[in-house]
């Protein structure tokens, strides 16, 4: 992999750039849609680069479990395996062990109301809410139970290697350990010092491996919202020869452009940053602006299955009574396919009738829309305007 910086926004942490790998470029920054399962929901490998993607990203926790690494690994890895010939990423499954964990049965996202007391729990408790935990953390690494089928399975940072290592991404991540932002900051400084040393072994695996020379591994920041463990994370990261490194966790609104500030002046400036999970319009141009160059999200393709549509000016609910009758697109000007081949009451229509083609024509918008959004603030970057375009976009975006 060979990250080259493009141009550099002036007074801030901001770059354009091109992220090589062994299955081609990514110009950054980039949004990167998140094919779970090895599939990008309701759409067709090919629709997803005719939507102008570069790079996908797949789970690891949930390929593991189905239909299996080693599957995969047969099969010639995800590239063949899902018929996409570009770079791929995969995820560690740490988010997941958090997921099943402490944040099992409860309506979590990756950003949160700082008040908000569904993730106000204890990461090692009992189940008091009566919700068995499928996760248990140790410090060599992580038992958990099979959403599936509840079949017992033990994750340590080598396993998380190897099971990465046979999916064969071009991009792949550390085995870390998420935790609720909530937590307190003596299970945090805990958890941190648990993410350093998984760090280090999937490292150690890693490099071990003949894999290093067509896989490169990305190292991750974790500290929840304590500023003092954040700058130790990325400090001590850092120092670690990974090829890039992501920034993980869960975060307030008010957190999250700190936290991102904050890590991004420490991690070495020549190796590209992915914000893990993040994905809204105003989060994107957070994020650039502080000096990210990779996104990955769900929330483009989930809000589109709900009936939720981006447009410049803000999202629209295409359920509402008052589109059924509108034979206009979802948004004048845009080039998405759904957009240039059908109106908003032939989308509502769908929507209202359960048809799987609503899902993926407001994917295929959705999806557009933000990928192409993130391009725009590449070349504004380029052409010297990042400024004058964020306050235009956000101007009628968040009105």
């Amino acid at each position: 992999m060979h990250f080259k910086i493009e141009k550099k926004l002036k007074d801030s942490l901001g770059r354009a750039g091109v992220l090589t790998t062994a299955h081609g470029a990514i110009e950054t920054p980039a949004f990167v849609p998140v094919g779970t399962k090895a599939t990008v929901k309701s759409l067709l490998p090919e629709e997803v680069k005719n939507l102008g993607a570069q790079v996908v990203l797949a789970n690891t926790y949930h390929l593991y479990l189905q239909p299996g690494d080693e599957l995969v690994a047969e099969a010639g890895g995800l590239h063949k395996f899902m018929n996409w010939n570009g770079p791929i990423i995969t995820d560690s499954g740490g988010f997941q062990v958090f997921s099943l964990g402490a944040a099992y049965g409860k309506d979590f996202s990756k950003i949160i109301r700082g008040t908000e007391p569904t993730v106000q729990i204890p990461e090692c408790s009992s189940a008091e809410d009566g919700v068995p935990r499928l996760a248990t953390i140790g410090n060599d690494g992580v038992s958990f139970r099979s959403h599936i089928d509840g079949s017992l399975h033990y994750i340590t940072p080598e396993k998380s290697m190897e099971i990465q290592h046979n999916l064969g991404a071009d991009i792949i991540f550390a085995f870390d350990e998420a935790t609720s932002p909530h937590e307190n900051y003596a299970y945090q400084d805990e958890a941190l010092s648990r993410t350093h040393a998984w760090a280090k072994r999937s490292l150690e695996y890693h490099h071990s491996k003949p894999n290093k020379n067509t896989q490169a591994l990305f190292g991750i920041v974790q500290g929840g919202l304590e500023k003092d463990l954040r700058k130790k994370s990325a400090e001590y990261i850092s120092t670690l020869p990974f090829d890039g490194f992501g920034i993980g966790g869960s975060y307030t609104k008010e957190h999250m452009e700190l936290t991102t500030r904050l890590v991004n002046e420490i991690l070495p400036e020549g190796k590209p940053r992915h914000l893990l999970g993040i994905g809204e319009p105003e989060d994107l141009f957070m994020g650039v602006e502080n000096g990210v160059d990779l996104f990955d999200c769900v929330a483009p393709t989930r809000n589109a299955r709900n009936g939720s549509l981006y447009t410049k000016n803000g999202k629209i609910n295409i359920t509402n009574t008052k589109y059924r009758e509108d034979f206009s697109p979802i948004e004048e000007g845009c080039g998405c396919y759904t957009c240039k081949n059908y109106t908003v009451a032939y989308v509502s229509h769908l929507f209202h009738g359960k048809e799987m083609l609503a899902a993926t024509l407001a994917s295929i918008h959705n999806l557009y829309f933000i990928i192409n959004l993130v391009k725009k603030m590449r070349q504004s970057i380029l052409e010297d305007n990042f400024f004058e375009f964020k306050k235009e976009f956000l101007k009628e975006y968040l009105k």
